[in-house]
């Protein structure tokens, strides 16, 4: 079992303790993007989120190769319960699903075509699953995006840098987004990959739905987007469950 059993937010950690300290400095001056503010509307409008779905576009530099994008149909469930199914080649048809405190807390998972009858329980940290992914599945969701930055964007204003800047609206998948940068101050570097990040917020409902990270050279190093998200999404226990009569494990 390969990578294809993963879409997580990947290598989301890394890039956001850079994030620390390229955003901190704005703290509402007059004029200037409030980056606490920014990120205080992020949370709390994911925090009225109790499930959603979503087609999640994944694409990740793993060893100095960019991978082919994945594209994958997504519901999550608060607190922690995720089903995904590939939707694109090579690995269409296959199927992931993980819940918090079930199954002994392991992922159960399968490939698309001819080894799809073979369903296997692994480990979060199994390395079939890390093969050529950044991230854990337990890393999966806006939520753990939102965490992550949120702790980050707070240290940052706290060491009193700055590297925070609204870039004005986009339309990404259909909807008009605030687009927003941070790039990393070169005296801070620290041998990390992320210099340059690019977040797109929905203007509607103020949840990040696309992030995106860059070396220095302008590489893309991540990508991670949130297409056709339904925040209003009433999934059940059956959603989660493998005997769904939708599903193939």
């Amino acid at each position: 079992m390969s990578s294809m059993l993963y879409p997580g937010v990947a290598r989301i950690v890394r890039p956001a303790l850079l994030l620390l300290w390229a955003v901190a400095g704005t703290g509402g001056a007059a004029g200037q993007p409030d980056p606490g503010k920014w990120i205080e509307e992020a949370e709390a409008a994911y925090a009225r989120v109790a499930s959603y779905t979503a087609v999640v576009h994944k694409q990740q530099r793993v060893a100095g190769a960019l991978l082919p994008l994945e594209t994958i149909l997504l519901k999550f469930r608060k607190p922690f319960s995720l089903y995904m199914k590939w939707m694109n080649e090579p690995h269409e048809g296959s199927e992931l699903l993980y819940v918090a405190g079930w199954n002994e807390n392991r992922v159960k998972a399968h490939r698309g075509g001819f080894f799809g009858f073979v369903t296997l329980d692994l480990d979060p940290m199994d390395p079939r699953l890390l093969a050529n992914n950044l991230h854990p599945v337990t890393d999966m969701g806006i939520g753990h995006l939102v965490t992550t930055v949120a702790a980050n964007v707070r240290a940052a204003i706290n060491a009193g840098e700055l590297g925070f800047s609204e870039q004005g609206d986009e339309f990404v998948y259909g909807r008009k987004t605030q687009v927003v940068e941070v790039v990393f101050p070169s005296q801070r570097a620290g041998g990390g990959d992320g210099h340059r990040f690019v977040i797109n917020q929905d203007v509607e409902s103020r949840i990040l739905i696309r992030f995106r990270v860059y070396d220095r050279d302008g590489q893309l190093l991540e990508n991670y987007g949130y297409e056709g998200l339904d925040t209003n999404a009433r999934l059940a226990d059956a959603d989660f469950d493998p005997a769904h009569s939708d599903y193939r494990f």
